[in-house]
């Protein structure tokens, strides 16, 4: 729907939001859950109808809890039976300026100022420390924007008695916190209004008539980027950028303009346009965005061009290059496949509107842009917000290295005849332990991305595992992959709960990434080992269908475990600890 891609068409969603919400359910049978409860310091019906939208076309289906207006810090501070019945798995905090209780004026000292400032800060903070001990799941906090009015002119930004010097101090606070806390995120409405226009997105008519605190229009704007931090916490963001080449990345054809005739760097404005998007697309590597090219040329000429003394990006900083005259529809799931990755994974960024049509028609999930002028190449895609980053492990930051050492497994694959001796000649060591706190992060965003291999689809915040690791009735596993190629990082997580002699098996993940190699047979054999240990008899273990999930559909048959139950909800397997046979797959393990 076209709606929801940069530049927003506001009325659409404004106006048609209930057959837009009928069509998105119609597309998303198997929607993820959530409970989101705004806490509002104005009128919030716009915003959860607006917020519902832009998640539903995500795969998240909201239920809301909205606090009575105005009542976001008492909901917070003292509860309220509804919202405690209620359990939010997300909860939004929609307050701004016209929430700030008091503001200096110029006959306050600057004692005086900065006493105000811990006072209404203080107010926020022990708002938040409240949610936190009682709820336990991600707050989403809006920063505050600027009143439309300066009263001292240009004055008022720099001088200790203006209030946009003061607004500007106090978000800086909010900042630091969400710097020293986990599960806590600033929903920045202060760049949201500035991007918008400050004049037009605090109209004050809106405010007095209807208490909204942002003009009606502005509303789809401010959801689509609280939906994006949703949609980034429940591991929803898009993992790849594929990338046309002739007139995307630089300007010009190479197959007819040649390399020395392409419109690439500092020369000639135009060049300077692409010059700054291929930057940009260079500094997306660098928040775990993988790159791949999808272009009809051949392949010499690609190379070519991406080896363009003033170009910024070169081969090696795409995971795959796919130059050649099939259609860009086939590459696309051709690269899906080999990167085993889902195509929703997969933003598609060219400037052809008619190969944009082909795409998105042909391959369901992938987001097609509307390319449409370099110069808006950049805010296209960002204001797009397939990439929010709501955390940033290790992983992240070498994932096209990881992709690389895959393709380089790949080759080592094919010259083996015997897929036994393949694994072998990996290398490779699985190091296996509990929820080390080191991994907590790690292990949390597992759980929000991986969707093939994930038996029952449980996701997990940071707190939520960390609740796991401390409670001595689960049993926690998390493995590391390292082989000649690399370090693949944390790859698998396995979590079950004791009761009885029985261990039920709650959450079981593994990366696509490392199919096929064993791992899950390492963790298998350490599990049931550290289930003995415990005097444990059984291991019962649960599959949940969803529309990702089928290859891990009889997962536990081949371990030897008996189906007890089936039904539309899913599988119940059981097995004796004592007839488990181990797998002894083709790796050394280690258990830190």
């Amino acid at each position: 729907m076209d709606c929801f891609h940069y530049p927003l068409d506001t009325e659409t969603l404004l106006r048609k939001k209930r057959r837009l919400r009928r069509e998105l359910l119609a597309q998303n049978p198997h929607a993820l859950h959530k409970k989101i409860a705004i806490l509002g310091g104005s009128t919030t019906n716009e915003v959860a109808d607006q917020l519902g939208l832009f998640l539903l076309q995500y795969g998240i289906e909201a239920e809301f809890y909205q606090s009575e207006y105005g009542q976001y810090w008492q909901d917070a501070m003292f509860g309220s039976p509804e919202l405690d019945a209620f359990h939010p798995d997300v909860i939004y905090i929609h307050t701004t300026w016209r929430n700030l209780t008091d503001l200096p004026t110029t006959a306050d000292s600057a004692a005086d100022i900065d006493a105000m400032l811990d006072a209404q800060y203080t107010h926020f903070e022990t708002m938040w420390q409240a949610l936190a001990q009682k709820f336990g799941c991600p707050v989403i906090q809006n920063n505050f924007d600027r009143p439309n009015y300066r009263l001292m002119g240009n004055r008022d930004i720099w001088d200790i008695h203006g209030r946009s010097n003061f607004i500007s101090r106090l978000n800086q606070r909010f900042y630091a916190y969400a710097a020293s806390h986990e599960n806590f995120y600033i929903n920045d409405i202060d760049y949201l209004s500035a991007d918008y226009g400050l004049t037009a997105w605090g109209d004050a008519f809106f405010w007095h008539m209807y208490k909204y605190a942002l003009c009606l229009d502005a509303i789809p704007s401010l959801a689509n980027s609280v939906a994006n931090i949703v949609k980034s916490i429940y591991g929803r963001n898009k993992k790849a950028l594929v990338l046309d080449l002739d007139n995307t990345l630089w300007g010009g054809v190479v197959g007819d303009d040649g390399v020395d005739g392409l419109a690439i760097g500092p020369e000639v404005p135009e060049g300077q346009v692409y010059a700054e998007f291929q930057s940009y697309c260079k500094a997306l590597k660098s928040i775990g965005v993988i790159l791949a090219v999808d272009s009809k040329n051949e392949e010499a000429n690609a190379l070519a061009g991406l080896n363009h003394p003033d170009g910024v990006l070169r081969p090696d900083d795409f995971v795959c290059i796919k130059a050649n005259w099939e259609p860009k529809d086939r590459n696309l799931l051709a690269m899906a496949s080999e990167l085993s990755l889902g195509a929703d994974s997969f933003v598609f960024a060219d400037d052809n509107p008619a190969e944009r049509a082909i795409v998105a028609a042909q391959v369901p999930g992938v987001a097609v842009p509307a390319m449409d002028g370099a110069e808006n190449y950049i805010k296209t895609l960002d204001h797009g917000g397939y990439f929010e980053v709501t955390a940033l492990s290790k992983e992240d930051l070498k994932k096209t290295e990881l992709y690389h050492q895959n393709a380089e497994r790949a080759k080592a694959q094919a010259a083996f005849a015997d897929y036994g001796e393949y694994l072998d000649s990996l290398q490779m060591t699985a190091t296996i332990q509990g929820f080390a706190p080191l991994y907590i992060q790690r292990i949390a965003q597992l759980t929000n991305k991986s969707n093939q291999f994930n038996l029952t689809t449980l996701r997990c915040s940071e707190e939520d595992i960390r609740t796991m690791a401390e409670d001595t009735d689960h049993l926690c596993l998390c493995g590391k992959l390292v082989d000649k190629f690399g370090d693949n990082g944390i790859v698998t997580v396995v979590a079950g709960q004791q009761q009885g002699s029985a261990l039920h098996i709650r959450l079981w993940l593994m990366s696509c990434r490392v199919l096929k190699r064993g791992m899950e047979d390492a963790m298998m054999d350490t599990l049931m080992r550290h289930a003995a240990a415990r005097g444990i008899e059984k291991v019962v273990g649960y599959y949940y269908p969803t529309a990702k999930n089928a290859m891990v559909r009889e997962f536990y048959a081949q371990f030897g475990f008996a189906k007890t139950q089936e039904s539309e909800q899913g599988t119940v397997w059981e097995l004796n600890v004592a007839d488990y046979i181990p797998r002894n797959p083709h790796m050394k393990i280690e258990e830190a």
